[in-house]
């Protein structure tokens, strides 16, 4: 895989977009936790775009386990997995009832 540069870097703006879309969320907070990692494995050197967090409430992960629902969010993100994110960290909750 190609480093990513700065100007192809994914960025918390785009990833929230895209799960806006895909997954409808009640809630959702995108963030760029990149510059916690600089100098390590898939930083790209700009302390942007390679390691995030998500946090997101919604109805498509009714009845679904912890792992289908995180398994929604990286199908929702695969594009920018392979454009150089590097590291997901996911916080996937159930709407409440």
């Amino acid at each position: 895989m190609t480093p990513t540069s700065p100007s192809s870097a994914p960025t918390a703006q785009l990833l929230e977009q895209r799960l806006r879309e895909t997954l409808q969320p009640i809630s959702l907070e995108v963030v760029d936790e990149s510059y916690q990692h600089n100098g390590h494995a898939g930083s790209n050197g700009t302390g942007a775009g390679t390691h995030f967090r998500v946090r997101v409430t919604s109805h498509f992960f009714t009845g679904k386990s912890a792992v289908m629902r995180h398994r929604l969010v990286y199908d929702s993100l695969q594009d920018f997995i392979d454009q150089g994110l590097h590291a997901l960290a996911i916080e996937a909750h159930l709407p409440p009832v």
